[in-house]
């Protein structure tokens, strides 16, 4: 076979050809010469919604749910729906903490401010079938936008399938309910955007400034979507090919209008509620606030002993091995973002969403070497249709009640515990597990002020994050911190060390406990 390094125009640089075109021609603007379909048959969009690659689609989305019916929601949900209720209904952007006794009056702001309000919203009107009904399209935006971007990078929907379904395990694991879904989807709609751009599809270039505007006021990783779009201005500033690496330089008029979207981008930025303050949070978190990553699992390393870390490895062997037994040629810009991608997973295992976007369109396009291209031509669109309405009808079938979705939580969340706390208000203030404090800010509608919640960047300022992994760690001083906070009761998951400990103690007396959590009251007997 004959390598592709040394062939003068390599197939791996340029899009393929899409799927069904009639013919093609390399417009001299592109800047990697690509061929651009300029007669491609269209297909109505009923035969679209009911073709091979729909189909395709729809059988993401079907695995996606398998997971995501189990409604395994992060503890973060519940401060962030409150936040959301809170500015519904006052009408004002949270500027100090008004949840816990630890951080009260401190400056603070509703960084995911946006997709709070969403999540508030739906809760309102739906409660949790409407959460769930929420968290499978956000996924199914991830996964079928994931598919969109492979499809078009490779040409090759049958190879995005394939590609998509090898990732589909990251995107079910870490599909919880946060406005970081939301992200995850303005990432790769800023993928699409600059792959549409490469291949001289330049209308929705200008999409991006509406796109950061909604970002920047959603989550903070709005910070990687310029990092992309930094990246594809760069490369394209210069031409080089050597040892596996092309760019080619954009035209005056290209470079003038990805730094004029990059530019506008920028002011759409400083939109928000508080002004310029958001778009420098990511800097501030990861500059300022290294004992999170030192605490929080999500914000650790990539476990390569776990099935994710795993997966990761594997993916990235593959990855190799394809690049040695075929010296394969990409893109600067691709490679390059491919392997901060990696980098990124491997620094903090939340990251990995990340990575998935920049590495499942090179794995496409290594797969459609061997996956036969989609033929509209030998499309069975009455098949298709049966079975797309199977999958609609699948997941309205399994759709996880209300009734069954109140259990599921009950299993997972404090729930007993609060009914007990409304009936039996304990001494405060309270001590509670972290991943509790987010459900009591929500359950108990902010009456009883927690000791730490998902927030922890306002924590980890004042001192109360590291308080609380001492006491979590039940180090000798974990008792007499509870003295400093002055905390009265104690509500903690059953098996928690602490635990042990104050059952041990004669300063302490246990007054209520179930199969989730148990609750310490200060007893009057003083050791």
């Amino acid at each position: 076979m004959k390598s592709l390094l040394n062939s003068t125009e390599s197939p791996l640089l340029r899009p393929p050809e899409p799927e069904g075109a009639a013919s093609h021609a390399t417009l001299p603007g592109d800047p990697g010469g690509h061929p651009l379909d300029l007669k491609i048959p269209r297909q109505s969009l009923a035969k679209r919604l009911i073709s091979f690659p729909a189909l395709l689609g729809g059988l993401l989305v079907a695995g996606l749910f398998v997971t995501v019916r189990d409604f395994t929601v992060d503890g973060d949900l519940w401060w962030h729906i409150k936040v959301g209720r809170t500015i519904l209904a006052t009408h004002h952007w949270p500027i100090a903490d008004v949840y816990s006794f630890t951080a009260h009056g401190r400056p603070w702001m509703a960084y995911e401010w946006l997709g709070e309000v969403l999540l508030a919203a739906v809760q309102r009107a739906w409660g949790l079938e409407g959460l769930l009904a929420l968290n499978l399209a956000l996924g199914a935006a991830v996964v079928l936008g994931l598919y969109a971007l492979t499809s078009l990078r490779s040409g090759n929907s049958k190879a995005a399938f394939v590609a998509c379904g090898l990732v589909l395990y990251f995107i079910a694991v870490l599909c919880t309910l946060r406005p970081q879904m939301l992200a995850y989807v303005f990432l790769i709609l800023t993928l699409i955007i600059l792959e549409r751009f490469r291949q001289g599809r330049n209308g929705t270039l200008w999409l991006l400034p509406l796109l950061f505007l909604l970002w920047v006021n959603t989550h903070g990783t709005f910070i990687v979507g310029l990092f992309a779009v930094g990246v594809y201005t760069v490369s394209g500033l210069f031409e080089m090919r050597s040892n596996g690496l092309e760019s080619r330089r954009w035209t005056a008029v290209q470079r003038l209008q990805l730094e004029s979207a990059f530019l506008a981008s920028l002011v759409a930025l400083t939109v928000t509620p508080y002004g310029s303050k958001l778009a420098g949070f990511p800097v501030d978190m990861a500059l300022f606030h290294p004992l999170i990553g030192a605490s929080i699992v999500e914000w650790q390393s990539m476990p390569f002993n776990s099935p994710p870390g795993k997966l990761l490895l594997a993916l990235l062997m593959a990855f190799l091995l394809a690049q040695v037994a075929l010296g394969l040629t990409w893109q600067l810009a691709e490679f390059t973002l491919f392997l901060c991608g990696f980098v990124a997973a491997c620094l903090h295992a939340r990251l990995v969403l990340i990575f998935v976007p920049f590495c499942t369109p090179l794995l496409a396009v290594i797969l459609s070497r061997w996956v036969p291209p989609y033929e509209p031509g030998k499309d069975k669109l009455a098949l298709n249709a049966v079975l797309i309405v199977a999958i609609v009808a699948g997941i309205a079938r399994f759709f996880p009640s209300q009734t069954q979705l109140e259990s599921r939580v009950e299993e997972h969340w404090p729930v007993k515990a609060v009914r007990y706390l409304e009936r039996h208000p304990p001494p405060l203030p309270m001590f509670n597990t972290y991943s509790y404090g987010g459900y009591l800010i929500y359950a108990l509608d902010g009456r009883n002020k927690v000791f730490i919640d998902g927030r922890t960047d306002i924590y980890d300022q004042v001192g109360v994050l590291a308080d609380y992994g001492r006491i979590g760690r039940v180090e000798p001083i974990a008792l007499r911190l509870l003295d400093v906070y002055s905390v009265q009761s104690c509500l903690i998951e059953r098996n928690e060390a602490l635990g042990t400990l104050l059952a041990a103690s004669r300063q302490w007396q246990k007054v209520y406990a179930d199969d989730q959590s148990v609750l310490f009251v200060r007893s009057p007997v003083r050791e």
